[in-house]
Order: structure tokens, then sequence, then C-alpha cells
């Protein structure tokens, strides 16, 4: 590459620095034990082979089994899920890599087959959402949820608490808040899924609570220093809607902020789809957020040059070129062609699609 960029530039994150400012975004990939969800043993692997990147985040990994929503989808609340993450931080930290864990609570997009004694998925408000999750092998609508009751909040705050703890032992850098992509905590704060009228519902500030409630326990338990949060403000994954999504994300990481959370890692646009769906002033953000900007969505090497050379982000989030392309980091600066990925290896199966894309090395 001839022209300069800050791309390949370290970053002092927190107490880590990272070798550039390329983030792999977590990326659901279905590839847990089943019954167990421990991390499949070719999940060091694929960390492993990954770990040039500045920074990896995991895929959402649910903190209790009520927060799962996806066959085989990993967790980070039992031991046997602890010991498994354990075999990834080691194979990402002895290639010299950085490595956070995101922690999910799907809340309604959920399935009766994937909750205890087949119990109804949660939510603020007993609003079945319009969409499929992955069940039984295929796809299915999700099912009917029910509202929390008040006196069950405080356990799914601890609920995130716990996986913060189980993340450390498991030797992750540090987590990140899964409060994107119109899951749990991202059901609480937009109107369109909360219809709540206790301490919950009705004002943007309760309905923000959650989401700060949680990134406070976390906080109390990792350290702010290692404690990463992700938004999306206006997409429309998963039906999830707000009739006033910049008054509610300007409050909300007003109070982030406050926190001293390490970063905010942005959606900016419809979740793998449109960056401008909908208008949104994400630099409103940007100036409010004392932490790291990590934009996401959409990226590519033109674009991620040009903001952050406008100063727009401090960090770039890729998604799938990183499903492919093992050295992402590495094809970037040679300039050299990405490989294509295979939509039907996403999600679930072994190492087909997920271990044996080729690095550039290789492919020569």
């Amino acid at each position: 590459m001839s022209r300069p960029t800050k791309l390949f530039e370290t970053y002092k994150l927190g107490p880590i620095t990272l070798a550039n400012r390329l983030v792999m975004a977590p990326l659901t990939r279905n590839r847990a034990a089943p019954g167990t969800f421990v991390p499949s043993p070719l999940a060091a692997d694929y960390y492993g082979q990954r770990a040039s990147a500045g920074l990896l985040i995991t895929e959402a990994s649910q903190v209790s089994q009520q927060g799962q929503g996806y066959q085989d989808t990993p967790g980070i609340y039992s031991k046997d899920q602890v010991a498994g993450w354990r075999k990834v931080t080691n194979q990402v930290h002895e290639r010299g890599g950085k490595i956070f864990i995101q922690l999910w609570h799907v809340g309604r997009i959920s399935h009766v087959d994937l909750q205890a004694d087949g119990a109804a998925p949660v939510a603020p408000s007993a609003i079945r959402a319009k969409g499929k999750t992955f069940v039984n092998g295929g796809f299915a609508d999700v099912s009917e949820p029910r509202a929390l009751e008040l006196s069950e909040i405080p356990g799914i705050i601890d609920d995130f608490k716990r996986a913060t703890k189980n993340a450390l032992e498991a030797g992750f850098d540090g987590v990140e808040i899964h409060g994107a992509n119109g899951y749990l905590l991202e059901q609480f704060a937009k109107d369109g899924a909360n219809k709540r009228t206790d301490a919950y519902g009705g004002s943007i500030e309760n309905r923000a609570k959650l989401m700060l409630e949680v990134s406070r326990a976390v906080v109390a338990e990792a350290g702010a220093e290692r404690t990463g949060i992700r938004i999306s403000p206006v997409t429309p994954a998963n039906d999830i809607s707000d009739s006033n999504p910049q008054a509610l994300y300007d409050h909300i990481v007003d109070g982030l902020s406050a926190l001293k959370l390490v970063y905010l890692h942005v959606v900016e646009g419809a979740t793998g789809g449109p960056r401008d769906i909908a208008p949104f002033d994400y630099a409103s953000l940007r100036k409010r957020f004392a932490g790291a900007y990590v934009a996401n969505n959409g990226y590519d090497f033109e674009l991620a040059t040009k903001v952050l050379d406008a100063n727009a982000a401090d960090l770039i989030a890729f998604g799938k070129p990183f499903i492919s392309n093992p050295d992402l980091v590495e094809r970037l600066k040679a300039g050299a062609p990405l490989n294509d990925w295979d939509k039907n290896t996403f999600y679930g199966g072994g190492a087909k699609g997920y271990t044996d894309y080729p690095a550039l090395a290789a492919a020569k």
C-alpha cells in the first residue's frame, strides 16, 4: 500500500497495547458442543489463526441458559465452558493476540426448545418478535416471550457479573457487553419492545437503566479499563425499533462514559446491511464518550482509512472478511486479494468454512 494509513498503528486500549487498529467483530458460528455449550476444540485454532488482529472479540456467549437464543452457541456460565475458553485465550496469547469475550442475553430472541423445561423466553414485555432463530438444525419462528418480573431483574444483572468473573478466570483480556442487535439489553432500551410501566419502562432514563446497571456490575468485576460495550442505535435487527434513537443513545452514552468504559463499539446503520438505513449522528456519541470509539458495519480498507484520518473513530471492526481471511491484517497491508466467504458454512458444522480458509503464504 503506497498510501499512509493509521490502520496498522499500535493503539493503547486501557492497560493493553493493540498491535494495530483492526478489531475482529463478534461473529456467531454455532459450533459449541451440543448440550454443554463448551467452545469446540476447533475454536482455539479459529481464534488463534486470527490473532494478528489488534483485538479479537469472540462470538456472543450466553451468560446463562436462559440467555441462549440459538443452537450450539457457547456459554460462559459453567466450569467446563470456562475451561474450553481457556484453551482459546491460551492460543491467542501464545500468538501475541488480545481477546475480549462478548457477554450475551438474547431475551425474547429464543425458542422454548432452548430454555430449561421448555419455558418461555423472557423479555421486557410479552411481545413476540417477528423473526426466526436457528434451533433443531433449522430456522424456526422465535417463541412467545413472557415479561420479566421486577424481582427477576437483579438476577439477570448477577448473571452478567458472574459471567464476567468466569471470563477473567478463562484468561480473557476483557469483556464486551452485548447491548446491540435486538437482544435483551436493547429490548429494554427501545420503546418498540419495552411497554413496561414500572421503573424499567416509560421514560428514556427508565428504559436505559438495565443496560447501565449491567455495565456498572461488569465494571465492578472487571474494571472499567477491561470493559467495552456494543450498541446498534438504528438497526432493525430482530424486529427492534425506537421512536427517538438519538435522544436515547445520547443519554445511554453519557451514562457509559461516566462509568469510564474502555470502548464503545457502534454498529453504524443496519447490522450487516445498509449504513444509511436511518439518519443518526454518530459523531454525537463520539463526542460524548471519553473512551475509544470502535466503528463497525461495512468497513473496507478505504473507508477505514478515511474514518481514522478524520479522527471519527479510534478502532475499526471488520466482520465477515475475518471469517474467510484469517490473515486479514497481512492481506490489507500487502494490498492482496481477499478470500471470498462461503455463507453456507457460517453457522454450524466443523472445520470446513471455519479453520480451513488459506492464509496468504499458503495461497502463494
